[in-house]
């Protein structure tokens, strides 16, 4: 065999080769008709089908001006109990203290005494970061701590500071357009800061 034939025949036989290869790496990945196929599989009414989840896919519809108003409102609301409920839930914590440690002091001077140095500790707590929220925030806080301590801001300021104050106070929110008399009602009114109060809780693990 000259060297010529021999050249061509190595060139057929690599050609030959890479062709195999090639075949073999397509039969890997493109299986053939008899080979098996693994693909998930559901139960249907007694038969064994194939399955497979279709990407989720969302769908906005466009809002219309009663529907994004009333969204506004809610993103203002639930922003506002983001803001507030922290606080409402230290303040009603310190409230429901002070309530348990009054009914074993039966002097009424000493009861004074003891609320006034209370009022201390909330005034060098609160005081600052209250001054800094609006008056709708101000408004979704005094439910807030109606809804923690059971009780209304009238009603914790006249219990604590007689009815003097509270009456002056609650002349001070009903010219800023509020009332300190505000209850709370989780499945009426309050329905929708109920729902975010539950949102923020599980956020932070209070349960």
């Amino acid at each position: 065999m000259t060297g010529r034939r021999r050249s061509y025949y190595l060139l057929i036989i690599s050609v030959l080769c890479w062709a195999l290869s090639g075949s073999v790496a397509q039969s890997q990945t493109h299986p053939g008709i008899s080979d098996t196929i693994v693909v998930p599989a559901i139960i249907y009414k007694g038969d064994t089908l194939s399955y497979k989840e279709m990407p989720e896919v969302y769908i906005y519809l466009e809002l219309s001006a009663a529907g994004r108003r009333a969204h506004r409102e809610w993103t203002r609301l639930r922003n506002a109990v983001y803001v507030t409920y922290p606080y409402a839930k230290k303040a009603g914590a310190v409230f429901n203290d002070i309530n348990a440690h009054l009914v074993n002091i039966p002097n009424k001077e000493k009861r004074k005494a003891y609320v006034k140095s209370r009022e201390k500790d909330l005034r060098n707590e609160f005081t600052q970061p209250l001054t800094n929220l609006s008056v709708y925030q101000g408004k979704v806080l005094m439910k807030l701590i109606a809804r923690e301590t059971g009780n209304t801001c009238y009603e914790i300021i006249h219990d604590y500071k007689g009815s003097f104050s509270a009456g002056f106070w609650q002349s001070v929110a009903w010219i800023f357009g509020s009332s300190l008399k505000q209850t709370y009602n989780a499945r009426a009114d309050d329905a929708q800061i109920e729902d975010i109060v539950i949102e923020v809780r599980r956020m932070y693990g209070l349960y």
